[in-house]
């Protein structure tokens, strides 16, 4: 590709394994023949920052970290020609599985090199976007966890936190409002799928299109709690969806919000509080894929 690359790392992310491989990443994109240079963000405003001087000088946007930073930076590429090209540095890398962007870095330094550009979809949650889910309720107990542990479990981490929370959980009421159609009802989470993957490698909607222009909405009912836990490697397959707990429907814009106070994670970083409302632009990023 002839262009030049802004290679944009959260240093932190995955517990320093992107710090870790950067030497080596670089190392591939010489050996690759791309120019490029390599910013490392303080923050996601940062990252946002970063994305902008990318796009404003026509470069690659590359993004070496986790989800939330390549949703980060998807929001500053949204609506332009600029594409944005994933290297997986968390510690979940679900946009690169979805994608099918090889897991070790190195290797998938070959799509900046020789990838092909597809135009997918973004979810927007007001001013803040993201590429994979966005779910509140046990799932924000679990994110929590997971943002705070120091524990070195890699995607484990994700089982780690479902594990933890789910000893003091008390189901929350919700109301869901969908293209403007409302239901109510109680139980565990609601999310609000772009990709349908999340968790480090749970095919949570396994359904979900990148570019369809269309939201999957899930719903987590009442369910009791044996039973919830022994779903949970089902979503690692996708066969939890036939579970009378599990349902999901599809929409454009979709509202949501509990009888408590829950932040709403997506791709592990916080994008709102309840209540919210999330959009979807439909395939308005460009972004190399295999």
């Amino acid at each position: 590709m002839d262009r030049d690359v802004c290679l944009i790392v959260n240093p932190r992310a995955g517990a320093g394994r992107a710090a870790a491989r950067l030497p080596q990443v670089e190392a591939a994109l010489r050996e690759r023949g791309l120019r490029f240079r390599v910013e490392r963000t303080t923050s996601l405003e940062h990252a946002r920052e970063l994305g902008r001087s990318a796009r404003d000088a026509g470069e690659v946007a590359a993004t070496l970290g986790g989800d939330g930073l390549a949703g980060a930076v998807a929001g500053e590429l949204r609506g332009g020609e600029v594409p944005l090209a994933v290297l997986p540095g968390g510690r979940g890398n679900d946009f690169c599985r979805k994608l099918g962007i090889p897991q070790d870095p190195v290797a998938a330094c070959d799509i900046i090199a020789a990838g092909s550009v597809r135009a997918v979809d973004v979810a927007l949650a007001g001013d803040r976007s993201y590429l994979g889910i966005a779910s509140a309720g046990f799932d924000s107990d679990v994110q929590e966890i997971v943002n705070g542990t120091r524990l070195k479990l890699g995607a484990a981490v994700y089982v780690y936190g479902t594990l933890r929370a789910l000893g003091g959980w008390r189901p929350a009421r919700w109301t869901v409002t969908v293209d403007g159609e409302a239901a109510e009802f109680s139980g565990y989470s609601v999310a609000v799928a772009n990709s349908g993957m999340f968790g480090g490698g749970m095919r949570y909607v396994p359904g979900a299109s990148l570019d369809d222009g269309m939201l999957d909405v899930v719903f987590v009912a009442e369910a009791p709690k044996r039973h919830f836990l022994a779903s949970l490697p089902k979503a690692f397959k996708g066969t939890h969806v036939d579970d009378p707990n599990f349902s999901v429907r599809r929409g454009r814009e979709v509202s949501f919000r509990a009888d408590r106070a829950f932040a709403v994670y997506a791709d592990g970083d916080p994008i709102a509080d309840l209540p919210c409302t999330i959009t979807v632009a439909p395939r308005a990023l460009r972004v190399l894929a295999p």
